[in-house]
């Protein structure tokens, strides 16, 4: 969009490079264009995706692909440019799956960036063209217009872990309460993508009703409960600072996410404005 812990652990742009490229088959197919995109899985009217119940609570750290408790989870994955342009494999690849208990949704997303980017000390400054793991929320699937209410949120969830959205006062503001998160490069035995990032969030959901002025408790999560849901990455290389801008200046490059979102005059990113765009999930038991 022009749409994180107390301070920043990146306090200037980070450069990680890291020579990659696909995950596995399942991380195939990204679009040419927001509009040559089309699969009925990754659609808004899609069926909705079954999350499967997790007694124990997994650790959030980013660590283990291969912890036990997330082996319950199917991988999806997050081919569909939403703007920007179309990265290389070996820029963005990425794939996540999610559980569930009464308390959490948790999510766990496996990352290939070559280049890793937070260029603004302030959290609340232009945090969409940092890189970031975009979490759109809509707690009952009522769709809907959400840009300055809390119908639907977008967490955009940065390098430092903090947690950005735009609140009822049409101004960012941060929401850790609502999302703990926590990220690693972790060693795999892929040669071509070495250090991929194993992020993990555990996210807490609200009712519509919720305000800034009066923050309510989360809800209790459910069985059979119906989430509207979608998964984006803000990518930015630092490309544009060979042109003669300044790390603080440079804009995001590419926009990936989990699902096809209709363009509107050519535009796909519509997630942070209105519901209706997301996916929905099932929460089974």
């Amino acid at each position: 969009m022009p749409h994180t812990t107390p301070s920043r652990t990146l306090t200037s742009w980070v450069g990680l490079a890291a020579a990659s490229v696909a995950l596995t088959c399942s991380l195939l197919g990204h679009s040419g264009s927001a509009q040559a995109s089309t699969a009925p899985s990754g659609t808004a009217a899609a069926a909705p995706l079954a999350v499967a119940y997790s007694a124990t609570a997994p650790t959030i750290d980013g660590t283990n692909l291969d912890d036990a408790i997330w082996q319950q989870a199917t991988w999806q994955p997050m081919p569909y440019l939403m703007a920007g342009s179309k990265p290389q494999s070996g820029d963005f690849t990425g794939r996540f799956r999610l559980l569930w208990d009464e308390q959490y949704l948790y999510l766990q997303a496996e990352i290939v960036d070559d280049v890793l980017w937070d260029s603004r000390p302030n959290p609340l400054e232009a945090y969409w063209d940092d890189d970031a793991l975009e979490v759109f929320i809509d707690s009952d699937a009522s769709g809907g217009k959400h840009f300055d209410n809390h119908s639907a949120l977008a967490y955009h969830v940065a390098l430092d872990n903090q947690a950005v959205d735009i609140g009822d006062d049409g101004k960012p503001h941060l929401y850790n309460a609502h999302v703990k998160s926590a990220w690693q490069r972790v060693a795999s035995n892929n040669p071509e993508a070495p250090y991929p990032i194993i992020w993990e969030l555990a996210i807490r959901l609200y009712p519509n009703s919720y305000t800034d002025a009066k923050p309510l408790a989360p809800l209790t999560l459910q069985a059979n409960q119906t989430i509207g849901f979608m998964l984006a990455y803000c990518d930015n290389d630092g490309s544009d600072v060979s042109t003669g801008k300044t790390p603080s200046q440079s804009v995001r490059e590419h926009f990936m996410g989990s699902h096809f979102i209709q363009p509107v005059n050519g535009d796909s990113n519509r997630g942070y404005l209105d519901a209706s765009v997301f996916g929905k999930l099932r929460l089974s038991k």
